[in-house]
């Protein structure tokens, strides 16, 4: 069946791509700064073919993996790092870092109010089973946003308790409505938190950031960065996993949380991965310009049809992630729809609301993807509450985005 777009939706795609041209300029800039800092990393780490063998069973010996650690840490400008396979997700590695910093009696300390909806129940802010955070004695608290923004003088006040072991910065927006923090305000919050604290571990969830600036969390004060393999640094081709990079003592604890105290690290078979790894993080930097160039041709577009949208298409871009009001369910309904038409795989199902794990509403998710939930591909999700905001992310080519999203268009106005 032919891929058909209305003359008039082209010639919307067409206007915004007129006015486009600077953006387009700064990210390709960005993406040439941080493919110079993988390769030279790859070349620094003497990355040869046998690095790309994997091993079965235990894992010990793997030195492709061992390098890729390395290879991370160099990048990440950390003492140490761990990039595995056996992490299901950004919301487990990021347990592993909060359980490997904490123990019970100390406060963990979220900067920038709720972080994601799936990692409330690992706090125990949400019941969600046995095993929380909250479970094992460590207490949560959080600093409110002011106006949208990181409350600098109450992190301080609520950093200065000794009992404050570790405080966690998201950098971006999740479900909420508040702009993604840049490199530059995550820097100022470690340095205020310093200030306040000088032994708190500052542990940033860096899903859906990397990459997208020159310069990273842990170049400017966090101790440790966590994220997920399938979005951004797994660059579309890592099949699963997260990383972690920043602090050993830190690092290592993430580690012993992952297997066990004693095997840590030593251990986790690569089955014939790590190809995937390597190429998935030469390519990443380039995957990601494709997705930042997919969001601001959205912005643009669903601006000139009169939509809000965060953040504007002319603003400096702090992840891949854009968001839309939609202001209706129907509205939010239909702009899924289309982004799903226009997947490489699945793109004759219909995505409906449902009752995902980890969430407290229904969620709708437009993901026609080679990796299964892999949001560096073209994706859109929502919960279905109000303002009924979609959430757009991820395309492994610009060219393949601005066809999603113009498809995306053609559903929302009743175009086809």
């Amino acid at each position: 069946m032919p891929l058909q777009i209305s003359e008039r939706i082209l010639a919307l795609g067409n206007q915004a791509m007129g006015e486009l041209g600077a953006q387009f300029a700064h990210i390709d800039a960005v993406a040439q700064e941080n493919t110079r800092r993988v390769l030279e990393a790859f070349q620094d780490h003497r990355v040869a073919e046998s690095y790309f063998a994997g091993t079965t069973g235990y894992g010990y010996d793997d030195l492709g993996r061992d390098k890729l650690d390395d290879i991370y840490a160099q990048i990440f400008g950390t003492e140490a790092a761990l990039v595995r396979l056996q992490f299901v997700n950004g919301t487990h590695a990021i347990a592993c870092a909060l359980f490997g910093a904490l123990r019970p009696g100390d406060v963990l300390l979220s900067a920038v109010g709720a972080p994601y909806d799936t990692l409330l129940g690992v706090v125990g802010a949400v019941d969600k089973g046995r095993g929380s955070l909250k479970d094992y004695g460590v207490e949560y608290r959080q600093v409110e946003l002011r106006h949208d923004a990181p409350d600098l003088e109450a992190i301080a006040r609520a950093a200065a308790s000794p009992r404050v072991k570790a405080v966690l910065i998201q950098r971006s927006k999740g479900y909420s409505t508040r702009a993604s923090l840049s490199v530059e305000e995550i820097g100022e919050m470690c340095r205020v938190i310093r200030s306040a604290n000088p032994t708190a571990a500052i542990l940033v969830d860096n899903c859906y950031g990397e990459f997208v600036e020159p310069l990273e969390p842990t170049h400017v004060g966090a101790d440790l960065v966590v994220g997920s393999l399938i979005k951004n640094p797994g660059g579309g081709l890592a099949p699963t996993g997260g990383y972690l990079a920043g602090r050993r003592d830190l690092v290592e604890g993430a580690a012993q949380r992952l297997t066990v105290p004693g095997i840590g690290g030593e251990c986790g078979s690569t089955l014939g991965q790590n190809r995937l790894l390597y190429q998935g993080l030469f390519l990443a930097p380039h995957t990601v310009a494709q997705a930042l160039k997919t969001a601001v041709f959205a912005a643009r577009v669903m601006e000139l049809l009169g939509y809000e949208t965060e953040p504007r298409s002319d603003a400096v871009r702090h992840d891949i992630i854009q968001m839309i009001q939609m202001r209706q369910p129907e509205a939010l309904k239909k702009f899924c729809r289309g982004i799903q038409m226009g997947a490489p795989v699945d793109s004759y199902v219909t995505p409906e609301p449902w009752d995902m794990p980890g969430y407290d509403c229904q969620v709708i998710m437009a993901a026609g993807a080679f990796i299964q939930g892999a949001s560096i591909e073209l994706s859109a999700d929502a919960p279905m509450r109000p303002p009924y905001t979609v959430y757009l992310q991820g395309s492994l080519t610009f060219e393949s985005g601005r066809l999603g999203v113009l498809l995306a268009v053609q559903q929302l106005l009743g175009e086809e």
